[in-house]
Order: C-alpha cells, then structure tokens, then sequence
C-alpha cells in the first residue's frame, strides 16, 4: 500500500481549539500525516457536531456534554449517541485507526468500531491512573481500566508509551509485551524555541504585562493538584528572588491577590510559545505524568527545567546535573527556584543544554514516520 493511499481514522476527546496536551500531540499527528499525503480523519468532541477540512485534515466533531471538565476539573466529555454511527462510519473508511487513550468515551466507540469494522488499530496511552484527590475518582479510572481499557489494550496493534511509567501501566492492563513500544512526542522546535534576543523576549513581557526586571518562573497546565500549582504556591514567597507565571485554567481563586504571581489564563499554542519566550525558568512539580509535553516544549524554548523526579523519565538518559528532577517537596522546591534566580549562568548552561536535547531527541518527522510504519499493513 503506497503512502498516499493510506487513511486513517484518529480517535481523541479533545482536539484544538480546545487546550491541552492530548490534542496538540493529535494535531501534530494528523497534520504531519496529511503533509505525507496520508487521508486523515479526526473524530473529537465538541459543543455542537461539525465537520471541517483544518490544514488538510478532515475533522469531524461530534457534540458532547463537557460539564465534568467545567465543574469538577475532570477532563471527560460525554458524548452524544451519534459518537458510535460516526465512528463506525470513518473506521469503515479507514484503512488503520489510531485511538488516543483508554478511558474515554470516544475510545471506546473507537474500539468497537474498529472491531465490528475488521479495521486494526494502534493506541498510544499518555496517563497511567492519575493521583486524582477524590477517592471516587480513583476507584472510577481502576474499574474503567479494568475492563473497557484491558480490551483495548489486548486488542491493539501496537501501544505506544512516552515513559516507563505508563509503560509498565499498560502491560499490567494487559498490552501484549511484543506489541508495546516506547515512542516519544515530538515538538515543534521552530514554533517553540528561545527568544531570538533580549528585545524580543522584552517584546513577549510587554505583551502578557508581565514586569521587565524580575526572574520568571513559568508553570504551563491545568491548576489542578496533579500538576503541582499549589506546591509552587507554597514555595514562593515575596522576597524569594524571582515571580511565578501560571498559564492554564483550574483554580484560578488560588492565584488571586498574591504578590509575585501572575496569570496568563488558559492560552492558545502559539500564545503559549510566546509565554515560555517571557520567562527564565519552566517549574512543572507534577505526579504521575513522565515526560509531560509541556516539559518537552519548556525545553525546546531554550528554559531550564525543574520538574518532579518521576521513574518515567528514565528512558530519556536526562543530564541531571543540566535538568532539576526534584521530589515533590515544597522546601526542596523552594529552595532550587531561589538558587536558579540567583544564578544566571546556571540558567544559561541548563538552557542550552535543554535546547540541544529537544533538537536531537524530540523530531515530529521521526514520530510520524513510526506510526506509518505501525499503520501500513492493511485489514486483518
């Protein structure tokens, strides 16, 4: 089968304009298989059902209820009826279909039509359970594993991992170990990169009103526990020689009125590489995440990194002495951000260093050229 007579059928929740980490790694999927003449549909949630071509790529939005995500920070669309005729409608056209994640609603019509369709299909799993605070939560995501998700996981191609900690998640869950492969999410390294000079990174201030004279520490993400907003908060304190800038939506009330700390609310991509050009330094205390995106394209910026030490990370062969793996403790915490404000040749060598691994390990061409290699074959 020729490249260009290739189609393939991507299953996501969420997909741009909606922000976050899932949908940019979709788009930069769909859109890098459609520069390879691949016929790409992306089936996704949205207020009300659309279909639309965006960059050459065919987008067909079926409506869902998004009110989980709004009211409890939990992102789970719930779709309307219509989600399994339509996606039983584009895996019929597909020659491969690619479903992002196991837990959702729209995988799961995914993996039914995939199977009532004889179409294969691979699964990339970005999360392993998340340490949600809410013990119902928890017990939820077990039991939806547990069943719809081991399905899915038995009954793919292929499933792909960006870290060693969703990788033993999805064995457990019952990947099948020839089948599961590391493959990591790319950057784009010229959309995301360092400021060009000290004009334009006073230029990218300006423009989020942030202040000229100060050390910025960034954090991109949901304000939500998981991604270590509040542990950041609690690090910081006036005299702590540099601001915290928080870009994402969540509990924005826990931001309100302190000095030092500003808020950029939830932006588009390309704002949001504008932001990292702002700042000094990325600080991302997660749990449970790996090599998040948002670490990626902090890096790609040219930022030093300080981010929680997770066992995910260890595929990646990281320099610690170049890249701050820290554990999830405030006093640690507070004390790296103080050192890194103080030390701007630190900052430049740890920059540097970031760059250069995100040019030679993070290239979008080489994760597209994997899947087409997992995507060619055929039907069963």
């Amino acid at each position: 089968m020729s490249t260009r007579a290739l189609r393939v059928l991507l299953i996501s929740h969420y997909y741009p304009p909606h922000v976050g980490g899932i949908e940019n790694v979709v788009r930069r999927e769909a859109e890098g298989l459609s520069a390879r003449g691949v016929d790409v549909t992306v089936v996704t949630s949205a207020h009300r059902p659309s279909v639309s071509v965006e960059h050459g790529v065919r987008v067909v939005r079926v409506a869902a209820w998004n009110g989980t995500e709004r009211k409890a920070g939990v992102p789970f669309p719930v779709f309307s009826p219509a989600l399994v005729s339509v996606a039983l409608r584009w895996a019929r056209h597909a020659d491969a279909v690619h479903i992002h994640d196991c837990l959702y609603l729209s995988s799961w019509a995914g993996g039914l039509a995939a199977k009532l369709t004889r179409t294969p299909y691979v699964l990339t799993q970005h999360v392993a359970v998340v340490d949600h605070p809410s013990g119902l939560v928890r017990a939820v995501q077990r039991a939806v594993y547990g069943v719809a998700g081991r399905a899915l996981l038995r009954g793919s191609r292929a499933v792909f991992t960006l870290n060693a900690t969703v990788a033993g998640f999805v064995r457990r869950y019952g990947a099948r170990e020839e089948r599961a492969h590391h493959l990591a999410n790319g950057v784009d390294t010229e959309a995301f990169r360092p400021a060009a000079s000290a004009a334009e990174r006073a230029r990218a201030r300006e423009r989020f009103g942030l202040p000229a004279d100060r050390v910025l520490v960034l954090f991109v993400g949901r304000l939500v526990p998981k991604k270590g907003y509040d542990l950041l908060l609690a690090a910081h304190t006036p005299d702590a020689g540099y601001d915290l800038v928080f870009s994402g939506g969540g509990d924005t009330e826990a931001l309100a009125g302190r000095p030092g700390v500003h808020h950029l609310g939830a932006l588009a991509p390309e704002a949001v590489a504008e932001a990292y050009r702002a700042c000094d330094v990325f600080a991302l205390p997660s749990t449970a995440e790996g090599f998040p995106l948002t670490v990626q394209e902090a890096m790609a910026s040219g930022l030093p990194v300080v981010t929680t030490d997770d066992p995910g990370y260890a595929p990646y062969d990281l320099d610690r002495g170049q890249v701050s793996l820290l554990p999830r403790e405030t006093s640690v915490l507070a004390a790296e951000l103080r050192a890194l404000a103080a030390d701007p040749e630190r900052r430049a060598r740890m920059g540097a260093y970031s760059r250069a691994y995100a040019e030679k390990a993070f290239a979008w061409d080489d994760h597209v050229q994997t899947l087409l290699a997992h995507y060619r074959g055929g039907r069963r």
